[in-house]
């Protein structure tokens, strides 16, 4: 009967060198361990901008409030929402709403409406400039992506991430009876604080 010769020595630390890197790659694609946080990505600079306006919105930080569940997440997983506000008016401010924050690693997600399927959707933006007021068009909805980095535990860690944003909107411009519409790009590397629990 044939044996099989057992493993030498070289082999078995090959082996265990191979578990550890498998390990470090799992740790890496999760978002865990040192990779949580916002890695240095500043705290404004959010810019909503075209020709004829930039909105400049920061302060990000995240909620786990469950405002736009997504029924097949895994148990667990709730909802984020994440507000900020414009850095030259308080009256400003920004929301989104991120029904799987599991997923925000995974590559680029897709933007949209707080009613649309999208990855990440915009529920309200708001700012002033220029003596005149302006506000998300529900009417066309965003389009484009944002990636993340940072992400740990679902988006629950209060160490925060980061998001980058490249996407574009329609805003309604009110300068007094002046109502009309205006396009911007949402582009930015911008810090999220993460909920306080």
């Amino acid at each position: 009967m044939l044996h099989s010769p057992s493993p030498s020595p070289t082999s078995l630390l090959s082996l265990a060198l191979a578990g550890l890197a498998a390990a470090a790659s799992s740790l890496a694609v999760s978002g865990c361990g040192d990779d949580c946080g916002a890695s240095g990505a500043p705290r404004t600079g959010l810019l909503a901008s075209g020709a004829q306006v930039t909105l400049n919105y920061g302060d990000l930080s995240s909620g786990i409030n469950n405002d736009c569940p997504d029924p097949g997440a895994p148990d667990g997983v709730i909802s984020l929402t994440i507000a900020g506000k414009q850095t030259t008016d308080p009256a400003g401010l920004i929301t989104f709403c991120v029904p799987r924050p599991d997923l925000l690693m995974q590559g680029q997600r897709s933007l949209g409406v707080s009613l649309s399927t999208a990855d990440i959707r915009v529920v309200d933006i708001q700012g002033n400039a220029n003596n005149c007021t302006f506000k998300l068009d529900p009417a066309q909805p965003p389009t484009g992506s944002v990636s993340a980095t940072g992400v740990c535990d679902a988006g629950t860690s209060s160490d925060g991430f980061a998001l980058s944003f490249d996407g574009g909107l329609s805003l309604r411009r009110t300068c007094g009876a002046t109502i009309d519409n205006v396009s911007v790009t949402l582009r930015g590397r911008i810090a999220v604080t993460g909920p306080s629990m």
